[in-house]
């Protein structure tokens, strides 16, 4: 069963850390859309295959109440296309902004 590192460090009381970007140099990247609360959606990013992050709803920006998804598939797509090409780019974790989740919804 594949988990992504949150779940683990939660699994194992501890925080969440994100290995380093180079780890990640040579890797196959995907994504896969998922249905999220309320008829949203949300999405999984993989690293050959494996899963690697596990995104059920908008990354927490402050100010933003809920739990939700994404209103649309595109929405969200867009999202985890953007955080591929972060983590790509050397960016571990790979943060979302507000401005950047406002630009697709």
């Amino acid at each position: 069963m594949n988990i992504s590192f949150a779940q683990q460090a939660s699994k194992n009381n501890t925080q969440a850390t994100f290995p380093s970007a180079s780890q990640f140099a040579n890797s196959n990247f995907s994504y896969k859309i998922i249905p999220a609360a309320e008829k949203t959606f949300g999405y999984d990013i993989l690293a050959d295959g494996k899963l690697m992050i596990h995104q059920p709803t908008i990354p927490t920006i402050p100010g933003m109440p809920g739990n939700k998804g994404f209103k649309s598939e595109a929405a969200a797509q867009k999202i985890a296309a953007l955080v591929i090409d972060k983590i790509k780019n050397g960016e571990m974790p790979p943060t979302v902004s507000e401005k950047e989740v406002k630009e697709v919804e």
